[in-house]
């Protein structure tokens, strides 16, 4: 399936690793060239240079309000275009909703609410008729996942924004969508896991609940978000789809 891709030009944050970079390299793969950022600038550099010419890397923090900018001037002075943006952001630290600190909701809100609101409504500007904005969201949209609080908190309201943002720039002929990731074998999954001090067996009884019976590979998420994110998915707006095995048992 030719998902036309060939030269259509996208922003990807947070794609240094993880399932930003596993959705760089299906778009790669299928004709497309990306703009990677990250907060380490030698890890977003390292990224770019291994997906070849048609990667580049920015250092950039979501939570900068310069960055929303930098980043689609980046897209065009690279590679002459802009046609969407996939934005993630690294998970919100973990905790009770007792444990949180004042200073943790702030600071998380600005990466990830404030962030990714401001890189939208900076893409919604600039992007024309067939542009796409992305977001990589939660399962935690839809149900809270103990233990991960903030994510509860800021996850559902991005979620809000995305559909209200897809109407409002739907006749323009931009669309706005999300994933929503269950149990993907990324570092930052492995990382929680390990907070309980056996991985192994948090694996496995999260497995058990899966309907796949299996955690999600990051190649499996960046097929997924590439075809939302492509000219195929062209009559798709203003959805959540899950990534997630078939976790979440509502319709």
């Amino acid at each position: 399936m030719d998902l036309g891709l060939k030269d259509r030009v996208y922003v990807l944050t947070g794609a240094s690793r993880g399932l930003g970079n596993a959705t760089a390299r299906a778009l790669v793969a299928d004709g497309a060239k990306v703009v990677l950022s990250g907060r380490d600038e030698k890890a977003v550099t390292a990224a770019a240079e291994a997906l070849g010419p048609a990667a580049a890397g920015v250092a950039a923090d979501n939570a900068d309000p310069a960055a929303a900018g930098r980043l689609v001037s980046a897209a065009r002075e690279r590679f002459g275009r802009f046609d969407g943006v996939l934005i993630s952001v690294g998970g919100p630290p973990a905790g009770s909703a007792a444990d949180i600190t004042d200073e943790q909701w702030r600071a998380s809100f600005d990466s990830v609410f404030l962030g990714a609101v401001r890189l939208a409504r900076t893409a919604a500007a600039e992007l024309t008729e067939g542009g796409v904005i992305g977001f990589v969201l939660s399962g935690s949209v839809h149900e809270p996942i103990p233990g991960l609080t903030v994510s509860n908190g800021l996850r559902p309201g991005l979620a809000g924004f995305a559909k209200s943002l897809s109407v409002e720039v739907g006749p323009r002929g931009i669309r706005v969508v999300g994933l929503l990731p269950g149990r993907i074998d990324t570092d930052r999954v492995r990382e929680l896991d390990a907070l309980s001090g056996d991985p192994e067996a948090v694996r496995a009884s999260s497995s058990a609940g899966i309907p796949l019976r299996r955690y999600g590979s990051p190649e499996e998420f960046g097929r997924a978000a590439a075809f939302l994110l492509s000219p195929a998915a062209s009559y798709v707006t203003g959805v959540m789809l899950p990534v997630d095995g078939g976790s979440l048992r509502s319709f």
